[in-house]
């Protein structure tokens, strides 16, 4: 076979990947500008959440039918959203082995920005373990997609050259960056929103923001900065502890806390109406306080 001929075959099985993909792909009108969502199972679509900017949403199923659609529940922190569709049509995708994945392999991106869909090809430029988004929410593991940002590519479907389910796409997690939210992600999500309509993840009701402390104060603690609280939310599990404005956060369970990013990864569902031991600087002082942590995340 000459490279002519094998330059066709593989452009023929790339079509072929992309026309079955797309019965797993739908169009989300729930913003100014299309998007893309993912079936996920029989009525029940799963897109970005920053996809949505109104309650009113409309869904472009494969069949060139429109279908109303409702929020069943979102979770900003991962970037996804649920939505149930009053239409079936379409089929959810064949998932392929996440733990398979490795930087460099080939993928395609296929999504629905308009009544037909739009295909993408490059690579996973970069493949690791567990990882927090700014936002807080945790993927069970990073694949970051070289895939070309165009409208609608959130929602989408990321696939491998054999045709299976890698992940949902999305560039809200990390911004101008393609990521691909996985199937476990996917699967612990979804079942929260569609149960509950949110994630439950823990907090404290504590405001703070970072600050430099002083050597005196570094000195003492053992650290160079801390997250400074600004405000205390009334019947919170900060306030009944204790924890006062102006108290300089220094640690939760051991774990020191001196960005924005050190508290959130910190009061995960597991830590939900337990103990932790926070240390905290009042008044030139070290003091530790027992916080029970409470939940965020409740039917809408």
């Amino acid at each position: 076979m000459n490279q002519t001929n094998e330059g066709w075959v593989l452009s023929e099985k790339l079509a072929d990947l992309v026309a079955g993909a797309e019965r797993s792909v739908v169009r989300v009108d729930g913003r100014r500008a299309p998007a893309s969502g993912v079936i996920w199972s029989t009525g029940v679509v799963v897109t970005a959440h920053h996809n949505l900017e109104r309650d009113e949403v409309a869904i472009g199923l494969p069949d060139g039918r429109t279908a109303s659609a409702e929020v069943a529940g979102r979770d900003p922190a991962t970037d996804l959203a649920a939505l149930r569709v009053d239409t079936a049509g379409g089929a959810a995708p064949e998932w392929g082995d996440g733990k398979a994945l490795r930087t460099g392999q080939l993928l395609m991106g296929v999504t629905r920005p308009g009544r037909s869909p739009r295909a993408s090809l490059g690579t996973l430029s970069r493949v690791a373990d567990s990882w927090r988004a700014p936002a807080g929410g945790k993927l069970d593991r990073y694949l970051e997609a070289d895939l070309a940002l165009h409208p609608g590519l959130s929602g989408g479907l990321a696939i491998d050259l054999a045709g299976r389910a890698a992940g949902m796409l999305s560039a809200g997690l990390l911004r101008g960056t393609p990521l691909i939210v996985p199937r476990p992600t996917l699967e612990r999500v979804v079942a929260q929103l569609l149960g509950q309509g949110a994630v439950r993840r823990g907090f404290l009701g504590v405001a703070t923001f970072p600050v430099r402390l002083p050597q005196p104060l570094e000195r003492l603690s053992g650290q160079g900065g801390a997250l400074l609280v600004s405000g205390v939310e009334p019947g919170s599990p900060a306030e009944r502890a204790g924890i006062l404005l102006g108290d300089a956060l220094l640690s939760l369970d051991g774990q020191a806390l001196s960005s924005m990013g050190d508290l959130v990864p910190l009061l995960d569902e597991e830590r939900i109406g337990r103990s932790v031991l926070v240390n905290l600087l009042r008044a030139g002082e070290i003091r530790g306080l027992a916080v029970e942590v409470g939940a965020r995340g409740v039917a809408r």
